[in-house]
């Protein structure tokens, strides 16, 4: 294995022109802004970044487009990217001010730089790798000044317009896309070499231009490697580090074997997607796998042959079609985001593969009440997802119903109805919530203000549907916790526009007056008490222990329906 050496900017330069190709086996790009953010500090302080994994071979090997824009390189590269590409895509985006392409959407990665950062060591921030933004999450409930006083302490941060207009911080594109300092400091409020901080900005300003110059050290593996035997490095290499999920490294593994496979897959992910399912990827290869080999593992795929993988995704295919199907038609499930796990779907598409697709109406509704009770008590989402989703997948091909899969449930929870108790303290975070929304669409809940039932399909950004507080966060503020404040039974839905009109006010007042307006049918379909006695902030407790109580009927009677 040969040793080389190159700059961020001679690697960047590269991935531009085309010279720097992603073999097929390579995941999506798939870091946060966060992520991105932390390896900047990292590189601007010079700390070790690790290294840069390379194949240069003469075989006509399938390929995968980078996530940021690159140009066609009029001669064919034989450099392929095996291990870096999450911090090259990043650093090419950055510095050239190019936006990032993942499943479809682009989006420029925003980062501002702190010129009046702190010398010394930078404040430790944790990266959460599940989080829903690119927000910054530890400082998301702090107060105005304590968040004040965190973002003084950072070098960099992902952007937000509040920062962007203070004169201290300039965003990074800027920075790396004009070596000039002018525009900068003058944005900053230095209009010349008189001021006090004219030498140290423009050192800043330098040494963050400098990361384009830190130098990768790079392991290239030798032109005689066959296709099959890098494969099995890059597994390795990866599986050493856990820097891939087993989905990513499994695809690695069928692409070796089913070469151009990828474009399938993504071409069939795409196609979910517009029908409203858009989950990763991974979650179809499960649907492979299981198919294949009767389990949900990926640690076997690396042995199954071409022809047995294609067969499997043939079956896995119309299996998923029919899973998308059931939960759209039969249960009201009709996104990702109402299900507490995708794995539904895996289990859901063999369990119709095994009765060839043919359910009668008993069996159907069995069907439907054990999905409905698999994500409101969140079967997929506790302990070893894989496990459980193997052990249902083995009732399946034994052969047993409905009502098997309902005992497995039964021996994961001790029961399956739903109690109050198992409400509180619940948040939007529940697998409770995303049921509490299905029971209450399929009641006709409607928004208070425009009278449009409750959806998520919802025409432009305002009229998008939110959770509510129904006694706003700022009302109850310094009288109850915040565990309290965004308990479960205090939450409800309604369209943006409302969610606005309502703000702070007393449940008391606005409340009481939409019901009087409205009459007690809005608040009923959302399970929401309308005795007034109870919307006075020293009720809150009995408002809660009452709505719950409502609350666990409905769902019981949503999900028990036949």
């Amino acid at each position: 294995m040969a040793k080389a050496e190159a700059s961020i900017e001679e690697l960047v330069s590269m991935i531009a022109r085309g010279e720097l190709r992603l073999p097929e086996m390579q995941r999506q790009y798939v870091w946060r802004a966060t992520r991105v953010r932390d390896l900047l500090d990292s590189l601007y302080r010079g700390y070790p970044s690790g290294a840069i994994l390379l194949w240069e071979t003469d075989s006509d090997v399938p390929t995968r487009e980078f996530a940021v824009e690159t140009s066609t390189s009029p001669y064919e590269s034989n450099r392929l990217l095996l291990d870096g590409q999450q911090r090259l895509t990043s650093l090419a985006a950055i510095i050239r001010g190019k936006p990032v392409g993942v499943r479809g959407r682009k989006k420029p990665i925003e980062l501002l730089f702190n010129l009046e950062h702190p010398d010394g060591l930078p404040r430790i921030t944790e990266v959460n790798e599940d989080a829903d933004t690119d927000d910054d999450d530890d400082v998301a409930d702090a107060s105005e000044d304590e968040l004040q006083r965190r973002f003084e302490e950072m070098t960099f941060i992902v952007s937000t317009n509040r920062l962007a207009a203070l004169p201290q911080w300039v965003k990074v594109t800027d920075v790396f896309s004009d070596d000039s300092d002018r525009d900068l400091l003058r944005a900053a409020g230095v209009e010349g070499f008189d001021d006090p901080r004219y030498e140290k900005y423009t050192q800043r300003l330098a040494r963050l231009r400098a990361v384009r110059k830190y130098v990768y050290r790079m392991d290239v593996l030798e032109r005689s490697l066959s296709y099959d035997e890098v494969t099995e490095i890059f597994v390795r290499v990866n599986s050493l580090g856990a820097k891939l999920r087993s989905s990513d490294l499994a695809l690695a593994q069928i692409t070796a074997k089913w070469p151009n496979s990828l474009r399938i897959f993504q071409d069939f992910q795409a196609l979910c997607a517009d029908e409203g399912f858009d989950v990763e990827l991974g979650i179809h290869l499960k649907a492979l796998v299981a198919f294949a080999t009767g389990q949900s593992k990926f640690n076997t795929v690396g042995s199954l042959p071409a022809d047995q993988l294609q067969q499997a995704w043939k079956e896995a295919v119309r299996a998923t079609e029919f899973a998308m199907n059931f939960l759209r038609s039969n249960t009201g499930i009709d996104s990702p985001s109402l299900m507490s796990s995708p794995f539904l779907l895996v289990s859901l598409g063999c369990y119709g593969a095994q009765r060839g697709y043919s359910l009668d109406p008993a069996d159907s509704a069995s069907l439907r009440r054990w999905a409905l009770l698999a994500n409101a008590k969140g079967r997929y989402s506790r302990g070893s997802s894989e496990t459980l989703l193997d052990q249902d997948l083995t009732t399946i091909r034994d052969g047993g119903g409905a009502s098997a899969l309902l005992d497995r449930v039964r021996q994961q929870v001790g029961r399956l109805e739903i109690t109050a108790d198992d409400l509180a303290g619940r948040n939007r975070r529940s697998a409770l919530f995303k049921t509490m929304f299905l029971a209450f669409h399929a009641k006709g809940a409607k928004d208070w203000d425009s009278d449009l039932t409750i959806g998520l399909n919802r025409s432009g950004a305002r009229h998008r549907i939110q959770f509510h507080h129904i006694f706003p966060k700022a009302y109850l503020k310094g009288t109850y916790r915040p565990a309290e404040i965004d308990d479960i039974a205090n939450l409800s839905f309604i369209d943006g526009v409302t969610n606005r009109k309502i703000q702070a006010a007393a449940p008391s007042q606005y409340l009481a007056k939409l019901i009087d307006e409205r009459g007690q049918a809005p608040f009923e379909a959302q399970s929401i008490p309308t005795d007034k006695t109870l919307l006075e902030l020293d009720r809150y407790p009995d408002f809660l222990a009452t709505r719950r109580e409502i609350i666990a009927a409905e769902l019981n009677a949503f999900i028990n329906r036949d």
